[in-house]
């Protein structure tokens, strides 16, 4: 049994007697510093003490309290931030970059945690090496099943750095593990709703703002960046049947994309010929209503005139008649006073004649003199048969 100086024994047992202690290490530490208070007589050993010199204690006990002082200083960097803790609860304060005191230890601690330092975390797949460019798949969390039960594999990295420290201290154990969680419940839940050729041709939709939303609800302090897609394919095994696939669907694509053009060229047409008669026939139709309302205007005028004068209206009538009827018709002149014989006069025919000739004549003229000459004017015979005509009209009148 091991028996402190000064303990007293009573029957063999009992506490020991804490002034006996305390002047016992009293007299320890003055010898440890080399003085000593003199001899003295040891009452239980009989045996004298060496001598030793007093020191002063307080100075000492001064020097350790400045040493343990000092070792409060700390420097927070440049985008870092400190957390102080107080007897290990969190003080409500974070010190802000540059030197920096607390409370040495154990009353106060400091945590110093890097606010900006983007860190990266790589979702079914891993990288084997800063500089060699090879990928390590990792099958369990690349796999995933799509709306249509098909399997897509899909690698992504997700980029973030810190907003709360606090959070990211206390209320959670693993960062990583919380993001790369909140990575695979966002993008699985994308890609149940997505079908797998829509995410082939047209990737995978930003999923920053879902895995902001769990991570939040989880009071991680973490923020999302960025979440950049690496590779999405089918699985190896069924690669060569989807690349056919996609083949047949680019083919598919492509007519389309003829059809639509031919389309975007015939339609246009199409529209503008529909324009172009629906303003004809509006046209048209203008046209014969107006027509229309002259002829009654005009029927309206010939018959207030009629009533005036019946016979003069009934003649003038009938000799318009003739003018528009005889102008559409080939001419034909009989002469009824001389009743020998008929005269059969073709104007029409003759005065085509007489134009083909006066053509060919200066045709040829233009081919012998290449200067033009002015062919001489001939006797207009469609006026002189006209006149011919109402004259002997007037006279069997």
């Amino acid at each position: 049994m091991i028996k402190f100086p000064g303990w007293r024994a009573q029957n063999n047992e009992g506490p020991p007697d804490l002034d006996e202690v305390m002047r016992d290490l009293s007299r320890k530490i003055n010898t440890l510093f080399g003085k000593g208070g003199g001899n003295q007589s040891n009452p239980q050993s009989g045996r004298s003490q060496p001598s030793n010199v007093n020191l002063p204690i307080v100075p000492i006990l001064g020097v350790i309290a400045l040493v343990w002082l000092a070792t409060g200083f700390y420097i927070v960097d440049q985008g870092s931030l400190g957390v102080v803790q107080r007897f290990g609860k969190v003080a409500d304060e974070t010190t802000e970059p540059g030197p920096r005191w607390h409370l040495p230890y154990p009353i106060e601690t400091v945590q110093v945690v890097n606010m900006e330092q983007v860190r990266r975390l790589e979702v079914g797949y891993r990288s084997s090496g800063e500089g060699s460019g090879g990928k390590t798949k990792v099958p369990k969390e690349a796999l995933m099943l799509t709306e249509d039960e098909n399997i897509i594999d899909l690698q992504f990295a997700v980029q973030y750095n810190l907003k709360n420290a606090k959070d990211y201290l206390f209320n959670n154990r693993s960062t990583d593990d919380a993001v790369m969680s909140a990575a695979e419940t966002a993008i699985r839940e994308v890609v149940g709703k997505n079908k797998l050729d829509d995410l082939l041709q047209k990737g995978l939709a930003d999923t920053s703002e879902r895995m902001q939303t769990i991570l939040d609800s989880y009071k991680t302090g973490v923020k999302i960046i960025s979440v950049s897609l690496q590779s999405a394919q089918p699985p190896e095994q069924v690669q060569e049947a989807f690349e056919d696939v996609n083949r047949a669907n680019q083919d598919n694509q492509r007519q389309i994309n003829e059809g639509q053009a031919y389309a975007n060229d015939v339609i246009p047409k199409a529209r503008g010929t529909a324009s172009r008669l629906l303003a004809e026939a509006a046209g048209y139709k203008l046209k014969v209503e107006s027509e229309a309302r002259g002829n009654v205007s005009r029927f309206d005028q010939i018959l207030a005139q009629y009533n005036n004068a019946p016979e003069v209206t009934r003649q003038r009538l009938y000799l318009d008649a003739q003018e528009q009827i005889m102008s559409s018709v080939s001419k034909v002149i009989v002469d009824q006073k001389s009743g020998n014989s008929l005269l059969y006069l073709p104007l029409d025919k003759l005065i085509n004649a007489t134009g083909a000739d006066t053509v060919q004549q200066s045709q040829s003229m233009q081919s012998l003199n290449p200067q033009p000459e002015v062919a001489p004017a001939q006797p207009n015979a469609v006026e002189r048969s006209r006149d011919a005509f109402r004259s002997r009209d007037r006279e069997s009148r």
